[in-house]
Order: structure tokens, then sequence, then C-alpha cells
């Protein structure tokens, strides 16, 4: 072997060749385009790149060449090493809440699993019961956050799928075996094929969720508090300004979850097969068979701490990275985890995702630095009145698609901002166009998994590639909701949003300017 074929062989694993060739190529080309072309076109250069990793991360997962992309745009001086440091901190309770929610989230999966067992076996109706995991989503990321709901879904399947995997590789429920592996699955492969596919549409429709339910409140966002502070909305203000056009949405959404699943679109439809209920069945009954007092405590006290963590989080006692903490310490405390060996496996999830999200803000600061979005900002405000509401959810849902939607907010409403107290615009309208940057960035960006971090994170879990979620299939998967979402809030922040305001300010509900 040549030291060219020993180099490709270790050059990013088992990654295609094609792969591995094509991210040397931009790494030999970014720097000549920015030197010698133009920075403005080597930093979308720079976007299109990442987003090709996140699109790979089934076969490479998008934290290496994603990261040797964002090393050399610093190294070459697209933006700074304090100012990645700076879109850091900004994010920090972000980056918290993956390292300690998620871990968090990992100590009570027995309950969890337990709970969404019993509804996966009283409810028959598949369309019923996506129904049911949809608007659990959307509820829980009114005022959750959307990745602690991913969380607690993802952990869900996890524990679906090893029960029914174990049992068809020839394995007893309570054994250690590689449920990454096929190899002894046999005449079941027809069987789990069939699993997988409803295990995707589940884990798609509570996505979906996360995000009805998380553009209605100021909590349930990160953006969504950014831009209520901006506006001075208190959190009953914000839940009705956004209303006329959140309410619609959500009933659509809805619609288009009950749609898909009857008439099996776009990849969804695919029911629970009568085998794996029966093996997940006698799981139940045999866990309920063998539970013991102190299995009954673990239960009661997980419950108690489940409990702690919705109010901590609906009444922002702490950050929500410090209540994951919490969270850690009281599950493993009165569940009798004191081992440092099984804490640790708590954190082997969320921390590769973490290590991405912070190369994501290396390239949100090169989008800052290159000044990406410029011409767009300033296209959409030069626009008159009428045609600012639908532009600004237009734009904001297009970039939200591409990038962070949190950075898309953050840098329009701080722009919208200048220009009232410039005197461009008027203070309702102002209002409105806060509205309209809320919905255009929840909305329009589930599209892809770049723009919604609670997709990504389940795009780059150890569920995906398990029940064969990629980045193009779950671009399918969510087309119906995109097409849906995107269209019935543009034509209710064009048609609806501005009455329905008047409306609530006429009936006393919103005060008067």
């Amino acid at each position: 072997m040549s030291y060219t074929q020993a180099f490709l062989r270790n050059f990013l694993g088992t990654s295609p060749d094609w792969y591995k060739i094509t991210i040397v190529l931009f790494l030999i080309v970014n720097p000549i385009i920015f030197f010698f072309i133009s920075p403005f076109i080597a930093g979308w250069l720079l976007v299109a790149e990442f987003i090709l990793t996140l699109a790979m991360a089934l076969k490479c997962y998008p934290l290496q060449p994603g990261g040797l992309l964002a090393l050399e745009a610093v190294a070459i001086g697209m933006t700074h090493p304090e100012h990645v440091k700076m879109e850091i901190m900004a994010n920090f309770e972000v980056i918290l809440l993956l390292i300690f929610m998620v871990a968090g989230i990992y100590f009570m999966k027995q309950l969890l699993l337990f709970v969404f067992t019993k509804l996966l076996l009283s409810i028959r109706s598949k369309m019923v019961l996506s129904l049911a995991f949809c608007l659990s989503a959307a509820f829980l990321s009114a005022f959750l956050d959307a990745l602690t709901v991913v969380a607690v879904i993802i952990s869900v399947g996890m524990g679906f799928y090893g029960v029914y995997h174990k049992v068809a590789s020839g394995s007893n429920f309570n054994d250690s075996t590689d449920i990454t592996k096929d190899d002894k699955i046999g005449e079941n492969k027809d069987t789990l094929e069939q699993f997988r596919a409803f295990l995707r549409s589940l884990m798609m429709h509570s996505c979906v969720g996360t995000a009805l339910g998380g553009v209605m409140t100021m909590v349930g966002e990160p953006q969504n508090l950014i831009i209520a502070e901006q506006a001075k909305w208190a959190f009953g203000e914000f839940f009705l300004r956004m209303l006329p056009v959140t309410l619609p949405v959500l009933l659509c959404g809805l619609t288009t979850c009950i749609l898909v699943e009857k008439f099996s679109l776009f990849g969804y439809g695919a029911k629970l097969p009568r085998k794996v209920w029966g093996i997940l069945a006698k799981f139940d009954r045999n866990n309920q068979q063998r539970m013991s007092q102190q299995d009954r405590l673990k239960l009661f006290f997980q419950g108690l701490v489940g409990i702690w963590l919705v109010l901590g989080l609906a009444f922002h006692l702490a950050a929500v990275g410090i209540i994951g903490l919490t969270v850690i310490i009281l599950a493993t405390s009165f569940c009798g985890v004191t081992s440092e060996h099984a804490i640790g496996k708590a954190f082997q999830e969320s921390l590769p995702f973490t290590a991405l999200l912070v190369v994501f803000f290396s390239v949100v600061a090169v989008i800052i630095d290159q000044h990406l979005f410029a011409p767009i900002i300033q296209f959409v405000l030069a626009a008159s009145e009428h045609t600012q509401l639908a532009l600004f959810y237009i734009f904001n849902g297009l970039l939200s698609a591409i990038s962070d939607n949190v950075f898309v907010a953050t840098v329009y409403i701080n722009e919208t901002k200048a220009a009232l107290e410039a005197g461009l615009i008027a203070q309702p309208q102002y209002e409105l166009l806060a509205v309209a940057i809320n919905t255009g960035t929840n909305l329009p960006s589930v599209a892809t998994p770049n723009g919604q971090a609670a997709f990504l994170f389940l795009l780059t879990s150890s569920l995906a590639p398990l029940i064969r979620l990629s980045y193009g299939r779950m671009v399918y998967m969510a087309l119906p909701y995109t097409i849906v979402l995107s269209c019935i809030g543009l034509l209710a922040v064009e048609y609806i949003l501005p009455g329905a305001t008047n409306m609530l300010i006429q009936i006393g509900l919103l005060k008067p300017l």
C-alpha cells in the first residue's frame, strides 16, 4: 500500500472515496476564492459545503468534515476566533442544555419507556397514535425546549427499537446485544423494515410537533425570547400576538398529520407490525411481573423528577442546562446510579452533537463577518409597508432553512429595531414585523435539519442510522409539512394578522399603543 492510499484510508475513515476527495477539493478551493475572487462568494460556498456535510451524516458524522472547513475558514480570516467564542457564549445556554439536559433524560428512560409503551399498546390506530405524538410534542414544546422534547422522543424510540431488535436477533429482553447489527435477524428482516418505517414516521411527526408548539410561546424557542425582549412582550401578550398565525397553522399542521397517514404519503402510513406489537406487549407484561418494590420506587422517583423538570422549565427557575444537571443529580441519587462508568454513558449521545453545534456557530460567525445576509435585509427594509410583512416572512423562512433560525431572527429583529429607532417604520408596523420574523424563522425552517436544532439533533442521533433516517429522507418526509406550514403561515401573516391584531386591541386583550 502506498502512502497516498494509506492517507485516503485514514482520512475520514470509511467514508466514500469520492466524498473524501470532495472535502479535500473544498479545502483547496476555498482559500483561492476567498483571496483572489470574492470573500462574499467564498462565504456562501462554505455554507453550501457545510450543508453537504450534514446531508452525508449517515456516511460520515459532520463534525470532522464540517470541522475541517470551519477550521480553515478561521485560519484564512473569514472570521476570527474571538467572534467564534462570542457566538458560543451567546448560545451557551443551548450548549449547557445539550450537555446536561439530554444526559438527564437518559436517567429517566425507564419511566419514559414505561409510559410510552402503555400509550403504544393502548392506541391501535396509527393515525390516532401519530396525532397523539404530534400533539404531545407541540404541547410540551410550548413550555419546554424543543431539544428536550426531541431527546425524550429519541430515548423512547431507542427503547422500542432495542426491545424488538433483541428478540428478533434471538436474544432475551435483558441481554446485552449490539442493536446496530442485523446479521442475526434472519427471516424477520421485512418486519424490521416495516418497524423502522413506523418509527421514522412517529419521530418526524414528533419533530414537526415541536415546531408547531414552539412557535406559540416566548419560551418555546430561543429566538422567541429574543424577539419578546426586543418588543417588550410578556408571556400572555406574546401568545396573543402570535395566535392569528399560529392557530391556523397548528390546525392545518394536525390535518396534514392525519392526511399523510391516511393516504400513506411521503413515507408515512407504515403501521406497527403485529409481531412487534406482540413482543412489546410481552415486554410490558414481563416488566410488570418482574417489577420489584425497588423498581416501583425508581419509577415513582423518576416521575417526581419529571414533575420538577416540567415546573422548573415552565417557570424558568434556572437556565435549562442547570435544571438538566439537577435532573441528573436527583435521578441518579434516588435510583442508585453511583458508578462513574454508568453516569458517563448518559453523555455519549449529546457530546458529539454539542461539538458539532460549536462548529456550526463558527459558520454563523462567517455569515456575520462576510455580511452574507446584508443584501437581503436591505432589500426587505427598502420595500413598502404593504409588502414588508410577506417579504419578512419569506426571507426569514428561506434563510432559516439553510442557517440557524436563532441567528436569522436575531439579525432581523435587531435591524428592524434600528429602523424603528431611526423613524423608518412606525411602532404598529414594527410589532407586526416582529410576528412575521418569529413565525418566519420557526415554520418554514422545518424544511431542512439546518434550520431546526431539534431536527439536526435527531438526524445526528444514534437512532437515525438504526431507523434509516437520512438527511434526504428527512427533507422528503418534512416536505408536506413544509409546504402547508409555510403557505398557511404566509397567508395568515398577510391576510389575518393585521385585522386580528386590531380586533384583539379593540376588545381589550392587547393594549393599544
